[in-house]
């Protein structure tokens, strides 16, 4: 009875995700320029970005040699917890569904539930934050777009991207 119950959720849930996604995702209608402009805003959330944004700062000892430790500590540890529940899962991205749904980035790999990108750079974003409050006006809405880029590149579902910046908020308070 449980299964059921927990089966008839999740499947309602998935609904709705698709549902939310098809209404975000930009289609081949919207113009190249915002395109471009949502590609530039998910590499925020890219490897390169978020690494160097968790040991740049390394280098200049003090306070913010800190709190880089701890981005990075939960950079790391976010994405250990990200990449298992990944391949666990094993959610497959909007496109490898759904024939009409266009990817308009880079698909890191198969596998979209949750977001890496989102995971990752809330990690970074609250890490500062924490350290530096008044810096977290800025740093919150950014890693927010950046997640919200996932879905309007046609990427991730909005569930998945809410997942990804849960773990990284519950990793950030472990660490």
């Amino acid at each position: 009875m449980r299964a059921a119950v927990a089966t008839t959720v999740l499947s309602m849930l998935a609904a709705r995700d698709r549902a939310l996604f098809d209404r975000i995702a930009t289609g081949p209608s919207h113009h190249r320029l915002a395109r471009l402009a949502w590609t530039l805003v998910t590499h925020g959330g890219g490897v390169i970005t978020t690494i160097a944004a968790a040991t740049l700062p390394m280098l200049l000892g003090g306070a913010i040699q800190h709190a880089a430790m701890q981005a990075l500590l939960t950079l790391v540890a976010s994405h250990v917890v990200v990449q298992a529940i990944k391949r666990t899962v094993g959610r497959p991205r909007p496109s490898r569904v759904d024939a009409k749904a266009k990817t308009w980035a880079v698909e890191p790999d198969r596998f979209s539930f949750p977001s890496g990108h989102s995971a990752a750079v809330i990690s970074v974003a609250l890490a500062y934050a924490i350290a530096f409050p008044p810096f977290a006006l800025v740093l919150l809405p950014v890693a927010f777009f950046v997640g919200f880029s996932r879905v309007r590149l046609g990427v991730h579902y909005p569930g998945d991207v809410i997942a990804g910046q849960l773990i990284a908020a519950a990793t950030a308070l472990v660490v």
